[in-house]
């Protein structure tokens, strides 16, 4: 189960980077829920559902672009998939490059991602998923 989980999620974080709308919301279950805490956005919110995907994917509009998403390590904590992500973009505005690294709790429900957890530190979300003490 976990090495399908696992290609399941690159799977949807290369619909990510392709910025395919149509491809994230099959990834998504539609009762998908992720939190962005306040450590890693000016603008933290809780994004529920496909609607709530397309709100988090047009705050990036006018600010970024070429946003990439890149996991670069999985772990498996038995009904979730823990990621250490690497996010990179350029500034629409200033052309400056800039990366944010944190780590995600991801649950799958029938083949599609039900819920992400974020974290601001890869430690955090080991702790959280018991993986670390």
């Amino acid at each position: 189960m976990y090495e399908r989980d696992v290609e399941i999620l690159r799977a949807g974080f290369q619909a990510f980077n392709d910025g395919d709308m149509e491809r994230i919301l099959e990834f998504m279950h539609p009762e998908f829920e992720v939190a962005v805490p306040p450590e890693l956005s000016a603008e933290p919110d809780t994004y529920r559902g496909h609607e709530g995907i397309r709100l988090y994917f047009e705050s990036f509009a006018g600010a970024l672009e070429e946003v990439r998403f890149e996991p670069e390590r999985f772990w498996d904590a038995g009904e979730a998939v823990v990621v250490a992500m690497r996010l990179t973009a350029r500034g629409t505005q200033t052309s400056i490059r800039v990366e944010q690294r944190f780590a995600q709790i991801w649950t799958l429900r029938d083949g599609r991602a039900a819920s992400a957890r974020t974290f601001a530190s890869l430690q955090q979300a080991l702790q959280a998923a018991g993986l670390a003490p």
